[in-house]
């Protein structure tokens, strides 16, 4: 078998595989966008390309009066929001005191921040419902940002390290010599050149609050004041909910603010994945 042969089923098998992977990624998701445009409001009858495709799932989703989805959303978007402003900025911070500084504590910081990478939210779900119930923050949107912000400081201050420690401490030095102070250098010549990575650490604790379903569901009661994953499984958990169908449709308008943001967002994501992976 020679070279070019052999180059020629590696990449056959490449594309195969990258096939189905795609395939394996985009069924569902056809599956959920076909089966919020079926009739009825059970899945048993749900096809992927709907024979009598109707809106009306979707309508029945902005009824204010009888669905309480849009404030749901909005719930989730102002959650999100916050929790992506305030992560960025703690982390940025965070992140640009262990790349630039040496100070006692540092390395065992970062252990402990490695660690903790390594304990989801709702391994100490019990500590947080206490903490919440303490603090008076049960039912509260802002427990849940409090609580979510906290828990993407480890990763992403890691992260955004590892892409600091590749922009030259020289440009810091120079900075100083031109009598910049510690806050200026941050924000006027780090931040600008970081963007990349802030992109990527901001999409993650976007998506973070929309995806999140457990530690939603057990500080929150009102119903008013559900998150959409929390709100849309009320469609389907109680003991009469059967609306599988409005539920496919509530899940698909979940993309789109995520995608918004991707989108934006798209130009910076290789060049911050790949240079915030290279040290840590």
């Amino acid at each position: 078998m020679n070279i070019k042969t052999q180059k020629i089923i590696r990449l056959t098998l490449s594309y195969l595989i990258v096939l189905l992977m795609f395939a394996i990624i985009l069924y569902p998701i056809l599956w959920i966008v076909g089966s919020s445009f079926n009739p009825g409001n059970s899945l048993s009858g749900s096809s992927i390309i709907a024979e009598n495709a109707t809106l009306k799932h979707y309508k029945d989703l902005f009824d204010i009066e009888n669905n309480n989805y849009l404030y749901w959303y909005w719930n989730s978007l102002k959650i999100s929001i916050l929790t992506m402003l305030g992560s960025v900025i703690l982390v940025s911070l965070t992140a640009y005191s262990f790349s630039r500084y040496r100070f006692v504590g540092r390395k065992n910081g970062l252990m402990t921040f490695l660690i903790l990478q390594m304990i989801p939210n709702f391994a100490a779900l019990i500590a947080i419902f206490v903490l919440a119930l303490m603090t008076g923050l049960i039912d509260k949107h802002l427990g849940l940002i409090l609580i979510y912000i906290g828990g993407q400081i480890p990763m992403n201050t890691y992260l955004m390290k590892g892409y600091l420690d590749t922009i030259p401490k020289d440009l810091d030095e120079s900075a100083r010599m031109d009598g910049a102070g510690h806050l200026r250098i941050f924000w006027q010549i780090i931040m600008p050149l970081a963007r990349p990575i802030i992109a990527v650490v901001a999409l993650f604790t976007f998506i973070a609050p929309f995806g999140d379903f457990v530690i939603a569901r057990v500080l929150l009661r009102s119903e008013e004041k559900f998150t959409l994953a929390v709100g849309l499984f009320e469609l389907i958990s109680d003991q009469f909910g059967n609306e599988f169908t409005e539920f496919a449709a509530g899940s698909v308008l979940i993309a789109v603010p995520i995608a918004i943001l991707f989108l934006s967002f798209q130009r910076y994501f290789v060049s911050g994945l790949t240079a915030g992976g290279t040290k840590g």
